[in-house]
């Protein structure tokens, strides 16, 4: 095949299609070059389906290569490994909106692999990929009901901008992603500060214009390039076989869907299914064959499926009954509590109906924030979500181990809510981690962590700028009606049409993310879900400001305190010292600990602009170290008075301390009005004397005058200030500085 090269200015930028040049033996193969951002997009499609199982197996998979942007990667073994969080989470944003768009009863596995081969940070590669995996995917035999594209939309100054630069994301209100195809959204990703419904709403629309151009480009492509779609096996299920199984289960099914306890309702409905399969187990398992027989199976499950979600349906849109017996706006019983946890910095306890978040708050030095080793600009991060799920949390079994794709994404979601209100550096200078974890769970326990996570930051002393609480809205869909749900459980999820999460505060919303399982929504569609979500927003903060209505004053007594003062930028190798023997020093005698590592050793982050933060839980260590720095930064002025305490006497003079790590020579000639024979018949080792400063010798080192003090027409009132600041000052341990290297000749 010779290669195609296809071009479109897209907003101002240029998008280039290469095909026929790279990965050929892929069933679909594009590369796609949106500025200096090239991805290389493929699909493959496995020839046979496993007509038996019970889900799509679809991979979407997003490689980063770090020499995408110049980078050779961090640690020992210097190469790619495990997915960042970033790719992940863009791995997850491709599939969402591809997922719903292949065809019915399609089985064959296809995996979709992008590779990320050079990134222009104005240009992102998330959504160059997912344009590229719409598109070799579209020109492949996959049978798929595409194209789809995604854009970013931004908002600065009241205008929409598409796919903005970082540099103006900053300066956006707004950050959302959004997607779908041609005709409607099927995929919303947002964070944003407190916007209204209404701006969020015409910022979807205004990025699904963008959409059509990009799905009409491909279609362009497309039609010069794309192959027929494949011919593929499926379950074939006669009406006849249909009717067979509902006149079994249909109304056992139906009884069970109106139960309105999760684990009682689950586990009628698993009977029925029990007994059907049983039923067909018992009658034909020793005649059919193993294969057949599994197929039979396989169809009876399908169709008590079909069943069980047409039913379903019917008793929410057209009774508009809900399966534990709500009505569509209602919520489930709300309750919280804070500080359950005695020795964390801050704990909080949110449960909404079945599902139940404890989200833990954890302070720290900014130093201890997190390395992002990937293709963005931030390198760092230093607040972080993380969200875990037990399979205890739905009353199963399960592994244990790395959190998969759906915790990261949870994840993801809940701190992307809560980033919107959080206090910035100069505000808050900590790292600050939440993690929530989930303990029981049917229905949005993504949204029950921001509500928790709120409330655990506030608890904390986290100074966060409002109260932020989430909700998931439902959507199902019945023929041509449809029915918005408020706070969908487990089995409507599972068996509706779309999930719409939506996080905010009083104000305006922070967060979006929506999913659906059908072509796409409309525009009215959207906008009343948006309005029931706020109404639902209200009241959960209504119950959640009863417990904690505003952030606490201090932190907890456990938590790290901190002071932040600023010093030179230039005597910042001062406190640090050769080696970092001076600042190891300041650590161990300020806290008394024998080392730096040590869980009570004082934190101290020295910032490049001058900036000092010391952390510890003991406000008298802090104070400590930070009288030690003070005391190294400190700078004598030449003419002014001292009161300096002896501490060393030599033949040619003696020298004198001025606080702890400034000292300077007195010499004999210097210390009386008189001629000094010896430096002892004058000062004695320990002696506090009062001393001016007469400058620096060649080499750098203080000089000081006990004589010229005398001489001053004030020396009276010099002694008498000398007693009175024996009292004042502070209490310094006795330090002598290492021996002088050349003596005065």
């Amino acid at each position: 095949m010779s290669k195609k090269v296809f071009e479109f200015d897209f907003h101002g930028k240029k998008i280039v299609v290469e095909n026929g040049e790279m990965a050929k033996q892929a069933n679909g193969a594009v590369l796609v070059r949106y500025g200096d951002t090239v991805v290389l997009s493929t699909v493959v499609v496995k020839k046979e389906a496993n007509l038996l199982s019970d889900f799509f197996p679809l991979m979407v998979i997003y490689q980063e290569k770090l020499y995408s942007v110049g980078k050779i990667p961090g640690g020992f073994i210097k190469r790619e490994g495990k997915p960042t969080d970033a790719a992940t989470l863009a791995a997850r944003m491709i599939d969402r909106p591809m997922r719903p768009m292949f065809k019915e009863g399609f089985k064959n596995e296809v995996q979709i692999v992008n590779t990320v081969l050079s990134v222009d940070t104005d240009n992102s590669p998330e959504l160059t990929a997912m344009f590229g995996s719409s598109l070799c995917t579209s020109i492949s035999e996959v049978p798929f009901d595409g194209p789809i594209a995604g854009v970013k939309v931004g908002c600065i100054n009241g205008e929409f901008i598409i796919n903005p630069t970082p540099a103006e994301l900053e300066e956006s209100v707004l950050d959302l992603t959004v997607a779908g195809t041609k005709e409607a959204i099927n995929m919303v990703e947002a964070g944003s500060k407190e916007v209204s419904e209404e701006l969020m709403l015409d910022a979807l629309m205004f990025g699904h214009e963008a959409i059509k151009e990009l799905c009409e480009f491909q279609e362009e492509i497309i039609k010069e390039i794309g192959k027929p779609d494949m011919e593929y096996e499926t379950l074939e299920i006669t009406d006849e076989f249909k009717k067979e199984i509902r006149d079994l289960a249909e109304e056992k099914l139906d009884n069970a869907l109106r139960i309105k306890g999760k684990l009682e309702k689950y586990a009628a409905i698993d009977a029925v299914k029990e007994e059907v399969v049983n039923k067909y187990t018992e009658e034909f398992e020793e005649k059919l064959k193993d294969e057949e027989f599994q197929e039979l199976i396989t169809k009876v499950k399908l169709v008590l499926e079909e069943i069980e979600y047409e039913l379903f349906r019917q008793i929410v849109v057209k009774e508009k009954t809900r399966a534990d017996g709500r009505s569509m706006t209602e919520i489930r019983p709300l309750s919280t509590d804070i500080d359950i946890l005695p020795r964390t910095h801050g704990s909080a306890l949110f449960t909404r109906g079945e599902t139940q978040s404890l989200a833990v708050t954890t302070l720290g030095a900014l130093g201890e924030h997190q390395i992002l080793d990937g293709l963005s600009l931030e390198a760092e991060k230093r607040f972080m979500l993380h969200y875990n799920f037990p399979a205890f949390s739905v009353g199963e079994t399960g592994r244990y181990g790395a959190p998969g794709r759906r915790e990261i994404g949870h994840g993801a979601l809940g701190e992307r809510a809560l980033l919107q209100v959080m206090p910035s550096e100069e505000e808050f200078p900590y790292t600050v981690r939440v993690v929530s974890e989930i303990l029981e769970s049917n229905g949005s326990s993504s949204q029950a962590t921001i509500c928790a996570g709120c409330m655990s930051l506030m608890a904390a002393g986290v100074p966060i700028k409002a109260p932020v609480a989430g909700i998931a809205m439902g959507l199902i869909t019945y023929g041509d009606d449809y029915t918005i749900l408020t706070d969908i459980q487990g089995m409507e999820d599972h068996l509706g049409d779309m999930d719409f999460k939506v996080g905010g505060t009083r104000k305006g919303i922070c967060s979006l993310q929506m999913d659906i399982k059908i072509k796409g929504i409309t525009k009215q569609i959207l906008k009343e879900a948006l309005a029931q979500a706020k109404d639902a927003r209200m009241e959960i903060l209504d119950v959640m400001e009863k417990q904690i209505s505003e952030p606490r004053k201090e932190v907890s007594k456990y938590a790290p305190k901190m002071v932040t003062f600023m010093i030179k930028p230039e005597k910042i190798k001062d406190v640090i010292g050769k080696g970092g023997e001076m600042i190891t020093k300041i650590i161990l005698e300020a806290s008394n600990v024998t080392a730096v590592n040590d869980v009570n050793a004082v934190k101290v982050d020295l910032e490049d602009d001058g900036k000092v933060i010391i952390y510890h839980t003991d406000k008298e260590v802090i104070e400590k170290t930070r009288e030690m720095i003070e005391n190294i930064v400190r700078e004598v002025e030449e003419g002014k008075i001292y009161t300096a305490k002896v501490v060393k006497i030599e033949e040619f003079g003696c020298f004198v301390q001025v606080w702890p790590g400034c000292e300077g020579l007195v010499h004999i000639s210097e210390l009386a009005k008189d001629r000094v024979e010896k430096t002892t018949d004058v000062v004695s080792l320990g002696d506090e004397i009062v001393v001016k400063c007469i400058g620096w010798d060649k080499k750098g080192r203080l000089n000081f005058s006990r004589k010229k003090v005398f001489q001053d027409d004030n020396h009276d009132d010099n002694e008498k200030e000398s007693k009175k600041s024996k009292k004042k000052e502070r209490e310094v341990k006795e330090e002598t500085k290492e021996e002088v290297e050349n003596k005065e000749e």
